[in-house]
Parts: C-alpha cells; sequence; structure tokens
C-alpha cells in the first residue's frame, strides 16, 4: 500500500498526539525531497491530512532543481535558480554569483533555460539551502542539511537582536519567496550583516506559516496545526511557528518523542496504512 511522504509526515504528527485521526488537521509538512503527486519534488507542503487521505491546500512557489543531487551539494546553484524562478538577475555582487566560476554559471543557465536536467521543486529545505548561499554562509555542503544548519546558526547569532522580517507573496494555493529575496539582496548591498539577513528569512518563513494557516483556517474551519518534516528540526523556525500560531488561536501539534525527519515516517505510514485497510 502507497503512502504520500508528506502526507505521512502529518500523520505521524496526529498519531504522536494521540489523535484517531477522524478529524482533519492543518498540516504543514516542510523537509528537502519527496515525491508529490504531480510527479514534481515536493517539500514546503500545506495539507488537509487525516489518516485517510490529503489535500494540497498550499505550498512554496516552485523553482527549477538542477541536477538533482548534484544541485542539492551545490546551494549556490539552488540559489542561482531561485533567482531565476523569481526573475531576478545573477549579479556579479552577490555572494552565490561569485562563487559560481563563469563555466558553471553557463552550462547552469543553458539547464535552466532547456529544462534540461531539472525538476520543479516546491521544497522549502532547497530554499533554505539557497538563502544559505545568497548571504554568503554556505555555497557548497558536505553533508546532509549542512547549508541549513549553518543558516540557523548564523540567524541564532542575531535572533534576539533584530526582530524584523520579509515578507512572501501570496496567490492561486502558493506562497512565493521572490518578495523575500528582492529585499534580502537590497539589505545585502546595503551591508547588512548574513547572521541579521538569516534571523529575517527564518521570521519570514513563520509568518508565511502563520498567514497561509489562518487563510486554511478560514476556509475550513480548522484550528489544529500539525507541523512536521525535517525542516522542522530547525529549533528557531519551528519555536517561531508554534508562536505565531497559538498566538493566533491554533492547537499546534508538535513533535517531541518521534522525529520530524523521515525518521518518523514509518509511524505515519503505518497508522494511514492501517486505517485505508479498514475502509477496504
Amino acid at each position: 500500500m502507497l503512502v504520500q511522504h508528506h502526507h505521512a509526515h502529518i500523520a505521524s504528527a496526529m498519531a504522536e498526539h494521540g489523535l484517531d485521526g477522524t478529524t482533519p488537521v492543518i498540516g504543514v509538512a516542510f523537509d528537502g525531497t519527496g515525491y508529490g503527486d504531480d510527479g514534481t519534488v515536493w517539500g514546503g507542503e500545506v495539507l488537509l491530512a487525516d489518516y485517510t487521505g490529503h489535500l494540497r491546500l498550499a505550498h512554496l512557489a516552485p523553482a527549477p532543481l538542477p541536477g538533482g543531487d548534484a544541485g542539492v551539494a551545490n546551494p549556490c546553484r539552488l540559489a542561482l535558480a531561485r533567482l531565476w524562478a523569481a526573475g531576478l538577475p545573477w549579479d556579479a555582487d552577490l555572494p552565490s554569483v561569485a562563487a559560481c566560476a563563469a563555466g558553471e554559471r553557463a552550462v547552469l543557465k543553458r539547464q535552466l533555460t532547456r529544462g534540461v536536467a531539472c525538476v520543479a521543486t516546491s521544497s522549502m529545505g532547497r530554499l533554505f539551502d539557497a538563502v544559505s548561499s545568497l548571504v554568503g554562509v554556505c555555497h557548497r555542503a558536505g553533508y546532509e542539511a549542512q547549508a541549513a544548519l549553518e543558516l540557523e546558526a548564523a540567524a541564532a547569532v542575531a535572533w534576539d537582536a533584530d526582530a524584523s522580517a520579509y515578507g512572501f507573496g501570496f496567490a492561486a494555493g502558493a506562497y512565493d519567496p521572490a518578495p523575500v529575496l528582492k529585499a534580502l539582496i537590497g539589505d545585502l548591498r546595503r551591508g547588512t550583516p548574513a547572521p541579521v539577513l538569516a534571523a529575517r528569512f527564518h521570521r519570514a518563513v513563520a509568518r508565511a506559516v502563520a498567514e497561509v494557516c489562518r487563510r486554511a483556517r478560514r476556509d475550513t474551519g480548522l484550528g489544529v496545526v500539525a507541523l512536521s518534516g525535517g525542516v522542522f528540526a530547525n529549533a528557531l523556525l519551528e519555536e517561531e511557528c508554534a508562536r505565531l500560531l497559538s498566538g493566533d488561536g491554533f492547537a499546534v501539534l508538535r513533535h517531541g518523542e518521534v522525529p520530524p525527519n523521515d525518521g518518523g515516517l514509518a509511524l505515519g505510514q503505518l497508522v494511514v496504512a492501517a486505517h485505508l485497510r479498514q475502509e477496504e
């Protein structure tokens, strides 16, 4: 029996909190890679989910993922792909551009223009990687999640000193990071330190989560939000999302005993499969 990856993430959080799965929740599933229902790579998903099914309510606006795993190992390439998707130029003064040799940029541009060896991805994990390079923190990853972990560490340095945030765009079931990237580049050029840029980005993502969940509550009447997926191993992001959601009247399901990353998938797969088997 097949269970969709991000549905299993949300189901694992529901099961950890003892829900019987008959009432849907608003599920925020953020990770690096998971096969989506539409054949693209998901990872920035907001779902309406119970144990028997799921509906994709909203998602991060997609961008090309050039070279698959090769792209993941090179956050600077992910940054350029995100700039390309946002219609922003590859100016030479940007750290991500400087980190890529001219030949590497030329190949990447051909890939993106022609769609060669590129798959669309709505992954929040890949956006964190891209921003890590864009602010000059990590351009090449030597281990899994290195760029995102180093971005979180940078944000922690400025977390208590700067409470401002960038703003995502919202339209047609998607939340778009293009305005965030544009504002971040402006701050970068004004000499804003990388930790401040990183903190503002983290707060931007948390505020986007809160806004998308408010819209989902307005449309569904549901007031329970489950946070799951490997991106929520980021303590700064998870805590800020929970703080904003709780302050807005949501009940928030967070992982504690069960890992938010793929280590918790088996539990979600089990409860979904069990309920689907019962329905048969």
